[in-house]
């Protein structure tokens, strides 16, 4: 395997745009897993860790938050701003993995990786981020609700890398992460759900219930016109258009329909809704 090791990020971007098979490292905790079997894994990559004064740093300002491209899960638990005002994002990267992971493990990473089960983009898909993506040819943003394309699939080119996250500030008035796995730390997401109401209305995002991450838009809108759910079957028929589960070694369709709307209806019943 070739190891490329830039030292800007201009110079990450030419190597980039000379071989588009490269594959982008940050933290490697998902491609490293994949090294015992070989599965899909890549001849060369491209190694970012000496890119950290360019793609590092958590950013808070007037309007939102920027979280580099290396900013580790970590990074964001021991963040004074993250605890304050965007406090999902430490409740998430709690429930990464182990602390050896979540010392490595990237919330840009977590994002390229494109699993469904992925536990740092609900909370990021909740709050409204954007995904910043670079390339030779300039700089875009892209929201992450519109990233994804299909399973393991995005709009991001293969000259481009994402150099950072943003996320908008607002008054948040409710918000909860929850994640059910086979055990209390390091499982991977049976499902997993992460709710935000703001001013600007209701945003449920749920994982491991369809081919990517994905927004809960017939509930959001249920939510946004006031309705009230009176049993668990009600939240479910609103989830219906939204969510596709399946069976796998992990658990099955009817488990992942069955949890989520229960875990829906039981904590918008203790809010009072």
């Amino acid at each position: 395997m070739q190891v490329i090791r830039p030292d800007s990020l201009d110079d990450a971007l030419a190597a980039l745009a000379r071989d588009t098979q490269l594959a982008p490292v940050a933290g490697a905790t998902d491609l490293f897993v994949s090294w015992p079997h070989r599965e899909v894994f890549p001849a060369a990559v491209l190694d970012l860790s000496l890119l950290r004064s360019q793609l590092g740093g958590i950013r808070a300002g007037a309007d939102g938050l920027e979280i580099g491209a290396l900013v580790t899960y970590w990074d964001a638990i021991c963040s004074s701003d993250c605890q304050r005002d965007w406090p999902l994002l430490v409740a998430a990267a709690r429930q990464v993995g182990a602390i050896q992971i979540q010392t490595r493990g990237t919330w840009a990473g977590n994002i390229a990786n494109g699993s469904p089960a992925a536990d740092g983009v609900p909370v990021l898909m909740a709050y409204g981020a954007r995904v910043v993506l670079a390339s030779q040819s300039g700089r875009r943003e892209v929201a992450l609700d519109e990233y994804y394309t299909g399973y393991k699939e995005s709009v991001k080119r293969a000259d481009e890398l994402i150099v950072a996250i943003r996320t908008p500030r607002r008054a948040w008035r409710r918000q909860w992460f929850y994640k059910v796995g086979a055990r209390r730390a390091q499982a991977i997401t049976k499902v997993g759900v992460a709710i935000v109401q703001s001013d600007d209305g209701w945003r449920v995002v749920a994982n491991s219930v369809a081919p990517t991450v994905v927004r809960c838009r017939g509930l959001e809108e249920a939510l946004n016109a006031g309705r009230s759910f009176g049993a668990p079957h009600e939240i479910a028929d609103a989830l219906k258009a939204d969510i596709s589960p399946i069976d796998d070694i992990r658990s099955t369709a009817a488990y992942r329909a069955t949890v989520l709307s229960r875990l829906l209806y039981h904590w918008l019943r203790e809010q009072g809704l």
